[in-house]
């Protein structure tokens, strides 16, 4: 499923989705055009991700987008995800490719440092994210990274897709696409949206249109 690496990225956060209803959104989602999803899961009993993932894996297994695990290489592992998406205190590179093989997804999270996403094109990733200067509710603390790192990123890693991050809406999407990026990554945007759906469908169409412009 790497050919998806593209387009909208979603993130789930339990403070946005009801337990009743997670699953659910999550389709609406996928049914409204994201391409990727990450289940990411804060301070969540592994037992309780774990039988999560196993429901999410239903419906993006359905719809052909892959499912990536944030932070645990062995929940991925367990669980038959797609992948694993690293950030700085986790595991390297390397030991989630043993651990999962060659075919899974290894993402990396960049935050502004352009020398971190080039050595994880060097070190096998399959994408990177980097941020950008929007504030984002979901990490309020976040440094902001300015669209110069994300242009200097595009114009250097050239064998990966890299994704933007971080207080994407989609009244600013148009101008961190016109970046060069493969794609943008929400969380807010879509599961805080009344219609998660309508949301999704709204951000894809933005990214379809600047991927269709580079083909």
């Amino acid at each position: 499923m790497k050919r998806m690496l593209k387009g909208l990225y979603v993130i789930t956060d339990k403070k946005l989705i009801s337990r009743d209803s997670f699953v659910a959104a999550v389709e609406k989602a996928v049914r409204g055009g994201a391409s990727v999803v990450q289940l990411r899961e804060k301070g969540t009993l592994r037992g309780e991700v774990s039988g999560l993932g196993r429901e999410l894996l239903k419906v993006t297994e359905k719809y052909g987008v892959p499912l990536i695990i944030n932070d645990s290489i062995e929940l991925a592992k367990e669980i038959g995800a797609d992948g694993v998406h690293l950030g700085e205190n986790d595991p390297m590179i390397r030991h989630a490719r043993e651990a999962l093989g060659r075919d899974k997804i290894i993402g990396v999270s960049c935050y502004g440092n352009l020398e971190r996403g080039l050595n994880a094109e060097r070190d096998g990733a399959d994408y990177v994210a980097f941020g950008t200067p929007f504030f984002t509710p979901t990490k309020p603390e976040r440094i902001p990274t300015s669209f110069d790192v994300l242009r200097e990123a595009v114009s250097r890693i050239k064998s990966i897709p890299i994704f933007a991050i971080g207080g994407i809406t989609p009244e600013n999407a148009d101008t961190v696409m016109e970046t060069g990026v493969d794609g943008i990554a929400v969380i807010t945007a879509v599961f805080g949206a009344g219609d998660p759906e309508k949301a999704a469908r709204e951000l894809a169409s933005i990214t379809e249109k600047y991927l269709k412009k580079r083909n």
